[in-house]
């Protein structure tokens, strides 16, 4: 046996595998650069998509290190996370699904395991057969990296996005001048109740209001999480120096209220919202006119 040979043959299949990603770091990271998981995102310099190659190739030879290719929470893969969640985030703006970007991640393992399969040229092919384990085996790991982090921005993404959509859903009217109302309307839950305390404060703030009107009449029903919700968020207002006016409730509601053992009778409620916004006209000095034909009265 070549004494080449022979030293290759004492190396572990792992101890291989770190000797080649140091060995063979820039020959992988330009071989990396022509795939579409870092050509795609890089696209102003081939340079950076080789920087960010080097890298992912530098993570990979610390969990070599490390004795577990298997380990996606190895430390190794701590330093190049936000790199993958920042590609596989402009990956996913492109259109790629979860299964695309998949894909991409394992493009990456032939051109790795070629050139090792020709740095192995001497070996034997026990051995070399071995040590492209070990490399896949690593190559799977950095895939369930990324697919790992691909999942967590898209639940941050569809948590934005669901609470994008409930501050579209919980609007904040200025009705007159130190009166603002917020005109709930579907399903009440404890997410969307938070979302209704924290705009309607920050209403309050905004507006300098000394009236805040909760208007329920389109709320079908609440259970007990929602309401506590709702006489918290009447407490917050007051702490802030406004008065809160609960507008609309339903019988059902009322029910619910009264089966619950919850106390209302420090709340200012109203029928309706007209109800309630003329209590806060009043309460602000400020009367409405009707005209009616034969001359006009005022209440």
């Amino acid at each position: 046996m070549p004494e080449h040979e022979a030293a290759v043959e004492h190396r572990t299949p792992t101890e291989e595998v770190g000797a080649f990603l140091g060995r063979r770091r820039e020959q992988i990271a330009q071989r990396w650069a022509d795939e579409s998981f870092f050509r795609t995102v890089f696209t102003v310099s081939r340079d950076e998509a080789v920087d960010a190659g080097r890298a992912v190739v530098d993570a990979l030879a610390d969990v070599v290190r490390s004795g577990r290719v298997e380990n996606s929470d190895s430390a190794g893969f701590a330093a190049i996370r936000e790199q993958l969640s920042r590609m596989t985030s402009a990956r996913s703006r492109f259109g790629l699904s979860t299964a695309q970007v998949s894909g991409e991640v394992d493009a990456l393992r032939s051109p790795a395991v070629d050139l090792l399969v020709a740095d192995l040229a001497d070996a034997s092919p026990d051995h070399v057969r071995e040590c492209s384990s070990t490399l896949t085996v690593l190559m799977g790991t950095l895939r369930l990296v990324v697919m790992e982090t691909a999942l967590t921005e898209v639940q941050a993404l569809n948590d934005r996005q669901q609470l994008q959509l409930l501050e579209v859903a919980t609007p904040v009217i200025r009705l007159w001048d130190g009166i603002v109302a917020v005109p709930l309307i579907g399903t009440l839950d404890s997410a969307r109740s938070q979302v209704v305390m924290e705009t309607l404060l920050e209403a309050v703030v905004d507006q300098q209001a000394k009236y805040a009107i909760l208007d329920i009449t389109g709320v079908p029903t609440v259970d007990s999480l929602v309401a506590q919700h709702l006489m918290k968020t009447v407490a917050a207002v007051r702490l802030m120096g406004a008065e809160c006016v609960v507008s609309g409730i339903r019988p059902a509601i009322a029910q619910t209220i009264v089966h619950l053992g919850l106390d209302l009778g420090t709340v200012i409620t109203r029928a309706g919202l007209a109800d309630a916004l003329s209590y806060a006209l009043h309460g602000l000095g400020a009367g409405i006119v009707h005209s009616a034909s034969g001359g006009a009265g005022q209440r």
